[in-house]
């Protein structure tokens, strides 16, 4: 009988983070048929549209006119899926038709003035004014009275739903801890208490230790493919230090916070030399007023493509009914990512001209 190897057989992993369970099928990464086929994003845009409701000195909905900003700039959503006068209630059935009224606020942050840029393309110095942004925001939302959990994100790319190719993100702080931090919140403090450290402080060295799933690192961040990851190019960027939320960082550790992510999403867009969509965000602790020493700052990167610049993920099917499946394993995910240069394709010296 074959000995068990999870580079060439099925088997399920375990996320220590959700208490969740995946599905590893390496062996199917071998089948011919190969996905459907996706439009690349190979837009090359203006450094200003003037039909773009996110660049400097242009009209949003509603007729406000966006300053002739030159960094970053914040402002409430128009169409923010959370309000924070959203009256109070509850609904309960028969303990099963159950409702509640959630409020909270929502901002959307440019994250430069150029129309025609993302986060790979930024210079470092940009991107550290945008983590600048996320702390101060952090801060401020947090701070809040019935804000309990806040929640910074980015999508980026047609694939994932974002309407505009301008760089931006969003916040979303509410009344309540949604379901993916409620979760890490359970399995941290469950660690916690039994170990007196936090749950990713562990992991993390463990990583370090083994370094089959490492993708970058310096002297402050670690991004690396995590053991449980889902998506094919899924990656988990890791503060070495154990610190609960972004405003905790040093003036160094967001220095190199920005360099890594810069980096990794470099990276990103070398994989398939195409500006790669994702969705990413920072989990950190819930702003109720508790300390959470428990809580370990990270932020996740879900990327959908799987092979090429045309061939994307899917859950459906067994995802949808049983749990999540992956095919190609971590391990190879984060070689390749790891042996991809550090400078953007576009400014590589093979790369071609472009209008910019």
């Amino acid at each position: 009988m074959a000995t068990f190897s999870i580079t060439e057989h099925p088997h399920r992993r375990y996320n220590a983070l959700t208490g969740e369970w995946l599905l590893v099928s390496p062996h199917r990464a071998k089948r011919p048929w190969q996905g459907q086929q996706e439009a690349p994003d190979v837009e090359q845009r203006p450094a200003h549209d003037a039909s773009c409701y996110l660049c400097p000195g242009n009209v949003r909905a509603g007729g406000v006119v966006n300053p002739a900003y030159e960094g970053t700039f914040v402002f409430d959503n128009d169409f923010a899926a959370l309000t924070p006068d959203a009256p109070t209630g509850t609904v309960n059935v028969g303990g099963l038709l159950r409702a509640e009224a959630e409020s909270g606020v929502g901002r959307v942050i440019c994250f430069s003035p150029r129309h025609d840029l993302t986060l790979p393309e930024m210079e470092v110095a940009a991107i550290r004014g945008v983590v600048d942004v996320w702390a101060a925001q952090f801060r401020e939302l947090g701070s809040l009275p019935n804000i309990n959990y806040v929640q910074i994100f980015e999508n980026k790319g047609q694939v994932m739903g974002c309407s505009n190719p301008h760089p931006h993100g969003q916040i979303w702080a509410q009344r309540t801890v949604p379901g993916e931090p409620a979760k890490e919140s359970r399995q941290q403090l469950a660690h916690f208490q039994e170990y007196g450290r936090s749950l990713l402080t562990d992991y993390l060295a463990l990583e370090l230790q083994d370094q089959q799933r490492l993708v970058l690192e310096n002297a402050h961040w670690v991004a690396l493919v995590p053991y449980w990851a889902v998506w094919p190019f899924e990656t988990l960027v890791l503060p070495r230090r154990h610190v609960q939320d972004i405003t905790q960082l040093s003036e160094e550790e967001r220095d190199a916070f920005a360099a890594i992510l810069q980096q990794l999403t470099i990276r990103y867009d070398n994989l398939f030399r195409v500006s790669l969509p994702y969705s990413a965000g920072l989990h950190q602790r819930p702003t109720d007023g508790q300390e959470h020493p428990e809580w370990h700052l990270h932020m996740h990167f879900f990327p959908p493509l799987l092979r090429s610049a045309t061939v994307r993920k899917f859950m459906v099917g067994y995802e949808m009914l049983g749990n999540a499946q992956r095919d190609i394993t971590p391990e190879s995910a984060a070689a390749r990512l790891r042996e991809l240069p550090g400078v953007h394709y576009k400014q590589a010296p093979s790369a071609p001209p472009t209008s910019k």
